[in-house]
């Protein structure tokens, strides 16, 4: 096993700290394979947060934003590792001084720590993600709240890591993008305290977990219209694969994967403990709805002139443009027990079973009675198919195997629990299926 769980680095050299040229080189300024002016950069894929279907409520800005594109840089700044020390805790302090040089501290006891230093790499583009909105952080990443909205401002709850995780990504075809827990602070270093999980690997090299963990699911089938959840697992700070601790920040490590790798593949979900990214790879957003495309769909539906059953008004969905405020009067409105779509109506309440519970005046279904909302969020589509169901309870609508997919994957959820959520907003899923398909009138004439 190497530290990095890549075949291709070979193994750190171990020296003693106080002997003089033994210390690794960091040639951090070196320039890898330059992009040419003029051209398009390289894109290696997309990252896409849950739960804000599309963008932030207070619009993407920076750094902090729904979606990032990762693509080459003018200029390698990938690291791998490359000497190993073994030192005493005082001497902590003057290994890391240097803050050109990228670092990993295990601190084994009060009295012994072991430091892996690492060296820059011209082949690799290193991508930082967390909570911290230091200039080392290339993806700014807050909580989003379960059951419906999303928060966007600093939570002194937060369980997301300021340094959550690292993505490198070859510079050279096929452009594979690999994730690692943990991320280089402000001196570049990280650092794993007493308390956080690490272990001696068979080699003779160092390995450890964050505190809350980095988790990551590949989806079997691809991210395509075959797609079917895969298995949670946690990834270690040098990218290797174990299975689930028994609660999110146990000491105790899970079991080594060793058929499974860090590689990021299209659809990949990584969570961080507050909030849960999807991967998207270039060929994979090909094959996904661009937002035209959406918004085809969307006059289309329009365009058959849909009816409320009872009231006899047309429906429509409103522009995203719009942004999503409070329901116009043309709105649709569902009953997710059933599927039957309807105007706003204030009648059939059930109060003794809560203020959103109403009966359907068509199946006498009792349950909770929601607006419509497409889903604007393309990269969270699985195909291009029609807008035919919304999930429940939140009424985001967008096509049938893309609902089913998502009703089906269960995302971590606090220490240890998992739960099915709208990919749009957050919302918890509820109901048998945790989706309905809708049911519309056309126009009488």
């Amino acid at each position: 096993m190497v530290l990095e769980g890549n075949p291709e680095v070979g193994s750190p050299r171990t020296s003693d700290l106080g002997h003089p040229g033994n210390k690794g080189s960091c040639v951090l300024s070196s320039a890898g394979e330059d992009a040419q002016p003029g051209e398009e950069p390289i894109k290696y894929g997309e990252l896409i947060v849950l739960g804000y279907n599309g963008c932030l409520a207070s619009g993407d800005k920076g750094r902090r934003r729904s979606r990032l594109a990762l693509s080459r840089r003018p200029h390698a700044n990938g690291v791998k590792p490359d000497v190993m020390h073994h030192i005493s805790t005082p001497l902590v302090s003057k290994a890391l001084s240097n803050r050109g040089q990228h670092s990993i501290s295990y601190t084994l006891s009060r009295s012994h720590s072991v430091i892996v230093e690492y060296t820059h790499d011209s082949d690799t583009d290193m991508f930082q993600i967390g909570r911290s909105t230091e200039n080392m952080i290339d993806f700014v990443v807050t909580d989003t709240s379960p059951g419906g909205g999303a928060g966007e401002g600093p939570s002194a709850q937060s369980t997301i890591s300021r340094y959550a995780c690292r993505i490198l990504c070859d510079r050279r075809q096929p452009y594979t993008a690999r994730i690692y827990a943990a991320g280089f602070d402000a001196s570049s270093n990280i650092f794993l305290g007493e308390r956080a999980a690490k272990w001696r690997t068979p080699d003779g090299l160092m390995d450890g977990l964050t505190t809350n963990g980095v988790l990551v699911m590949h989806p079997a089938g691809g991210f395509s219209e075959d797609s079917a959840p895969g298995v949670w697992r946690e990834i270690s700070v040098c990218g290797n694969v174990y299975t689930l601790r028994d609660s999110r920040s146990a000491q105790q490590r899970g079991k080594l994967v060793e058929k499974e790798s860090n590689v990021l593949q299209d659809g990949s979900l990584i969570d961080l403990c507050g909030a849960t990214l999807l991967w998207r790879t270039p060929a994979g957003l090909l094959r996904a709805p661009t937002l035209k495309q959406l918004e085809a769909q969307r006059q289309e539906a329009n365009a058959a002139r849909p009816q409320c059953p009872v009231g006899l008004s047309t429906l429509a969905f409103p522009s995203p443009a719009r942004g999503r405020t409070a329901p116009d009067k043309q709105q649709p409105w569902v009953y997710v027990r059933c599927g039957h779509v309807h105007g706003y109506h204030g009648w059939g309440c059930r109060r003794e079973r809560g203020p959103q519970e109403r009966e359907c005046p068509l199946c006498r279904l009792v349950g909770p009675y929601v607006p419509l909302w497409l889903g604007q969020e393309a990269g969270l589509c699985l195909d291009p198919g029609p807008p035919s169901h919304a999930f429940a309870p939140c009424g985001h609508v967008c096509s049938e195997k893309t609902a089913r997919y998502w009703a089906q994957t269960p995302l971590p959820h606090g220490t240890h629990a998992f739960h099915a959520a709208c990919p749009f907003c957050g919302a918890w899923l509820t109901g048998e299926h945790g989706c309905v398909r809708l049911i519309f009138q056309g126009p009488l004439d």
